[in-house]
C-alpha cells in the first residue's frame, strides 16, 4: 500500500498545485480525482489494479503532511500500514515503525466532505487535433525556453509544415519559439494560452508520456507512472 499512496503523492501534490485528493474504489477498480484550487488542472487517474486497502470513497487533504511522514526514515524498511476502517469506508492510515515504537495516523476526509470540496468538473471530451510522445530532448528544450522567458506564464502551440511548435512572448518585445516534435500528423490553428509551470512540472514525471492539444481549448498530459494512468487535463488559459 505505501507504494501506492507514494504514487498518488508523487503525482499530485509534487506538483506544486494539488493538496486534496478523492479516491473512488471498488473490488474492481481504483480511481483518484483531483483539481487544482484555481481550477487550472484536472487529474483524472486509474491504478492499473484495484488497491484492496481503498474500496470506498474517501478524501486525501494535506498531502503535504501525507508526503513528509512517508518520507519518515522510520519507515522505510519493514514498516507496518494499516487501513483503520468505519462503516462508512476507509478512515485513515497506521504508520508503524518495525520496532512498533516510532507511529503516526494520517486521516482520510469523509466522502460527504471530500464531495463538497472538490465540485465535480466535467470533461466533454473534444477532439485532439495533435497526438504526441514527447521525447526527453523536446521537454529539456521546452525547460531552455522556459527559462530563457521566465517572465512568461503561458506559452502557444500551433502546427506549421507537420511541426509541433511552443511560442513563448510577444514579438513586438521579448519573444522565443521552437520546434517540440516533428513530422506531426494533424493540425492545431487557434493559438491557446497553456500553462508553462504546470505542463513542464507534468512532464518532469517519470514514465511514458502522452501529449495532446486540441484547437477546442483544452490540452491533456497523460502519465503512465507504472502503478496507474494518470490523465492531466489543462483549459486554455486568458494570456
Amino acid at each position: 500500500m505505501k507504494d501506492y499512496l507514494q504514487d498518488i503523492v508523487k503525482h499530485t501534490h509534487a506538483l506544486g498545485f494539488i493538496e486534496l485528493v478523492k479516491v473512488t474504489g471498488t473490488a474492481t477498480e481504483t480511481k483518484v480525482d483531483a483539481v487544482s484550487e484555481d481550477r487550472s488542472a484536472i487529474v483524472q487517474a486509474q491504478f492499473h489494479n484495484p488497491v484492496p486497502d481503498f474500496v470506498g470513497t474517501f478524501g486525501m487533504p494535506n498531502l503535504g503532511k501525507l508526503n513528509t511522514i512517508l518520507n519518515i526514515p522510520e519507515y522505510s524498511e519493514d514498516a507496518k500500514l494499516t487501513v483503520s476502517k468505519t462503516d462508512a469506508g476507509p478512515a485513515g492510515v497506521h504508520f508503524e515503525n518495525a520496532a512498533g515504537d516510532f507511529k503516526n495516523d494520517y486521516r482520510f476526509m469523509s466522502s460527504e466532505i471530500v464531495n463538497d470540496k472538490l465540485k465535480a468538473v466535467k470533461f466533454r471530451g473534444v477532439k485532439w487535433g495533435v497526438e504526441i510522445e514527447p521525447s526527453v530532448a523536446s521537454i529539456q528544450r521546452l525547460k531552455h525556453m522556459a527559462s530563457a522567458n521566465s517572465e512568461e506564464t503561458t506559452f502557444i502551440a500551433k502546427t506549421e509544415d507537420n511541426k509541433l511548435k511552443f511560442y513563448f512572448g510577444d514579438h513586438s518585445t521579448h519573444a522565443g519559439d521552437f520546434v517540440f516534435a516533428h513530422d506531426v500528423e494533424g493540425t492545431l490553428s487557434k493559438g491557446w494560452n497553456w500553462p508553462v509551470a504546470a505542463v513542464i512540472s507534468i512532464l518532469s514525471l517519470s514514465g511514458d508520456k502522452m501529449i495532446r492539444f486540441s484547437d477546442e481549448g483544452a490540452a491533456q498530459i497523460t502519465v503512465d507512472s507504472g502503478l496507474g494512468i494518470y490523465n492531466y487535463i489543462l483549459p486554455a488559459q486568458q494570456k
